[in-house]
């Protein structure tokens, strides 16, 4: 047992210094199963390490919420842009064409809605991710809830455990609830506790000091796009985001809620890929809008 008394916040990161004895280009990942890697590579660029992945799971928990009350008309059209998506699988059975060949990462855990006290959630079937050869299982981890923390860690081992047996990685979401402090602190230990329990990848939230939390955290981390922001500070959300160590973003709102959701997400794949500025990238999703 850690000695509560004496808790020190790290100081030394190691900010600029490259991960020793690499040889796969995803950090953490050398020692990984075949199969596994095989998967992360469907969903990280090689060409930049970095990924896009559209998040459109939303419904689970809100319903038919802005931008989601149409999958066939609304997030379709927007998949050829993106590096993977990252839905239920239902929706993904009712409304994504298997023709579309793009990696899935599949939202691998369920329970309650909105209409009530969230984060109580149960994981489904791995063998359900494999017959839908996902990429990716996707569980959330709901850190600081004195109600739900210890079952969502559990759900995460349990996917991990199963991840392994059936080669499937496992992406940690660090959820953040009313009472949660959205600094770098929580995230470095929120995120920090997803790699220790075995997660492959951690979505989790930009903050300041977000490149502690990333070089404290041994796998790739990618980030969640939160509510709904003006064109121009969601791209320079990712712009910062990258700068500062990420792998990617998994964004939902601030694409498909956007006033030209084909347009920003090719503009999100400039930053995030191409190395656009925030303004590069503006201007693009200006050009494509037109």
């Amino acid at each position: 047992m850690a000695d509560l008394d004496d808790l020190r916040d790290g100081v030394n990161f190691g900010l600029g210094q490259k991960v020793e004895n690499q040889s796969f280009y995803l950090k953490g990942c050398d020692h990984l199963d075949w199969g596994i890697k095989d998967r992360l590579s469907r969903i990280f660029r090689k060409e930049s390490g970095r990924t896009v992945m559209l998040a459109f799971d939303h419904g689970f928990i809100m319903g038919p919420t802005s931008g989601l009350e149409r999958i066939d008309l609304n997030i379709l059209p927007l998949a050829e842009h993106a590096d993977c998506l990252m839905a239920t699988r239902g929706i993904i059975r009712a409304s994504v064409p298997p023709t579309y060949n793009k990696p899935i990462c599949l939202r691998s855990d369920a329970g309650t809605t909105i209409l009530t006290d969230l984060n109580d959630n149960v994981v489904v079937d791995v063998q359900d991710a494999v017959r839908m050869n996902a990429s990716a299982m996707a569980v959330m981890l709901a850190i600081g809830d004195e109600k739900t923390e210890a079952k969502t860690v559990a759900n995460l081992t349990h996917a991990v455990d199963m991840g392994q047996k059936f080669g499937v990685p496992v992406m940690g979401v660090t959820a953040v609830g009313k009472d949660m402090a959205r600094d770098a602190r929580y995230f470095g230990l929120a995120s920090r506790v997803c790699a220790e329990n075995g997660a492959n990848i951690v979505k989790t939230y930009y903050c300041e000091g977000f490149s502690n939390v990333v070089a404290a955290c041994p796998v790739p981390i990618v980030i969640a796009g939160g509510k709904k922001l003006p064109e121009l500070d969601a791209l320079d959300l990712c712009y910062k985001a990258i700068n500062d160590g990420a792998s990617g973003v998994d964004m939902g709102r601030n694409v498909f809620q956007s006033e030209d959701p084909i347009a920003m997400i090719q503009a999100v794949a400039g930053v995030v890929h191409e190395g656009l500025t925030p303004q590069q990238g503006f201007e693009m999703f200006q050009d494509l809008k037109k």
